[in-house]
């Protein structure tokens, strides 16, 4: 260390602070002492480095080693360092004349807390302002000396003579405060840098959460299953009125079509006639379209040219052959002829005829007995339609009475000790093979459920040898046929496997 029998202050400003050497004391030994101004927090492996706030240090004599003072360096910006950014083998060769040695000063420094809340990790990245701690052995007019706030460190000690070039003297000492001074307080600890999390941790949040929910919502749905089963009953409920009244006015224009169609009555005959043929094939119903004519057939034949099979008895004839001419069977004495009604239409528009000739015995159709009544009066509708002349007679005790349609002779009721009662028949609501076409010679209406008595009463009025066939308003055991009638105006037909809209306020023929 350069020694001089008169000491004056020397201050020295750099990004880290104010350095600032201790004046001489009458009777010692000048020491230029460098003093950083600002306090920088180190890492918790060493102690911290502190500079007073003082301008200057009044004379004092040299410092001891339990003052902890440490030789330090500033890191420059570039334009104090000619242009280019500092580093560690600049530090070396400048304080220790070799930057192979840079590596220790990398080591002192390593992990320590800097003044704006960084420490030294690269030994390739250096940031202006920063106090590199020295080896003991470091000179030059770059090396400072700095006193450790905290404690002692292995590498800390008393400063070494020739720690920094010696200021001028001829500053006076009376300018100086007194060297015992204390250090300046520490600064409050940086604010540290915002928080940022990375788009993948994020995106795992928010996807934890969908799936949480997803997981609530499956746990719970029955439970809100349950909590708002009301409302698909409210809203059916609360549009059953419409429903109702389009239904019943489709129903209504149904009767009106029917009065008013008599072409596709006469080609359901002409189509049952020419299926029929010498064979004597059982047609029991035909349904027609725009698409084509479909007729149920009991028999194990193959259908004619054009006609296609369809499967379960079923016999279909497309639109475009209907132009040809239908050959029609000679009608023949003593024969019987079908007697042809029409039940409904389906729901691709098809109307649906039956033939009542092979109905042999009673015809029930329960359900809803206000649709059921309906049914049964268009049948007889149907029947006065066709200019058979076949009459009819109503057997209801009590409620509302069937309505025989105008145009339609009505019969006094035979009385039941006319016919012998019959068993009723174990295979009534299917297809029989039995079920021959017979002469129809009178209806008799039910205008109310049968009991058992009078449904084997009825059954042997509707004997096969008397030519008449029944038709209930309500489930009577022993029927041939068994039709089911819906609120909303639909009837099912098992024999068929079929279900029509039905008509409903027949136009008097």
């Amino acid at each position: 260390m350069t020694r001089s029998g008169d000491v004056g202050e020397v201050i020295r400003r750099g990004r880290g602070g104010v350095f600032a050497g201790p004046a001489r004391r009458p009777g010692a030994r000048p020491v230029v002492v460098g003093v950083v101004a600002a306090a920088a927090l180190l890492s918790s492996s060493g102690p911290a480095l502190a500079l007073p706030a003082a301008p200057a240090v009044a004379a004092a004599p040299a410092p001891s080693p339990s003052e902890n003072l440490v030789k330090v360096y500033v890191v420059k910006t570039p334009e104090e360092n000619g242009g280019v950014p500092d580093s560690l083998a600049n530090v070396a060769a400048r304080t220790l004349n070799d930057a192979n040695r840079s590596g220790e000063i990398f080591e002192l420094n390593r992990g320590r807390a800097q003044r704006d809340g960084s420490s030294l990790q690269d030994p390739a990245q250096l940031r202006p302002g920063w106090i590199l701690r020295l080896p003991e052995d470091a000179t030059g007019p770059d090396v400072r000396l700095a006193r450790e706030t905290a404690g002692t460190d292995a590498g800390a000690g008393a400063p070494t003579d020739g720690a920094a070039s010696q200021p001028p003297a001829s500053q006076p000492a009376a300018s100086q405060p007194a060297a015992s001074q204390p250090a300046a307080s520490q600064p409050a600890a940086p604010v540290g840098d915002p928080i940022v999390l990375p788009l993948p941790a994020v995106l795992a949040v928010f996807g934890a959460l969908l799936l949480g929910l997803l997981t609530i919502g499956i746990v719970a749905r029955r439970r809100l299953r349950r909590a708002f089963a009301w409302v698909p009953r409210l809203v059916r409920r609360l549009g059953e009125p419409i429903r109702r009244r389009r239904r019943l006015a489709f129903r209504r224009s149904l009767a009106q079509a029917f009065a008013a169609d008599g072409e596709s009555l006469r080609l359901a005959y002409r189509v049952v006639a020419e299926l029929s043929g010498p064979k004597g094939r059982a047609v029991h119903a035909v349904s027609i379209d725009d698409r084509g004519v479909t007729a149920w057939v009991a028999t194990q034949d193959d259908p004619p040219a054009p006609w296609q099979d369809l499967g379960e008895s079923r016999w279909r004839l497309p639109a475009d052959a209907l132009a040809r001419p239908i050959r029609a069977a000679t009608p023949v004495q003593g024969v019987p002829t079908p007697l042809l009604v029409r039940v409904g239409v389906t729901d691709e528009g098809g109307k649906v005829f039956v033939d009542l000739s092979r109905l042999d015995g009673v015809l029930s159709v329960d359900g809803d007995l206000g649709v059921a009544k309906d049914v049964i009066e268009g049948l007889l509708a149907e029947v006065a339609r066709g200019g058979s002349g076949i009459p009819a007679a109503v057997l209801g005790r009590t409620g509302p009475q069937v309505a025989i349609p105008q145009g339609m002779r009505r019969i006094q009721a035979p009385h039941p000790g006319e016919a012998v009662p019959r068993k009723a028949d174990p295979a009534a609501g299917t297809l029989r093979a039995a079920a021959r076409r017979r002469f129809v010679r009178a209806l008799l209406v039910v205008s109310d459920p049968p009991s058992a008595g009078e449904a084997a009463e009825l059954a042997a009025l509707c004997d096969a040898t008397t030519g008449r066939i029944g038709l209930v308003r309500g489930d009577a055991d022993g029927a041939h046929w068994r039709w089911r009638a819906t609120r909303d105006g639909s009837v099912d037909i098992p024999l068929l496997r079929l279900t029509v809209s039905a008509p409903t306020a027949p136009v008097p023929a």
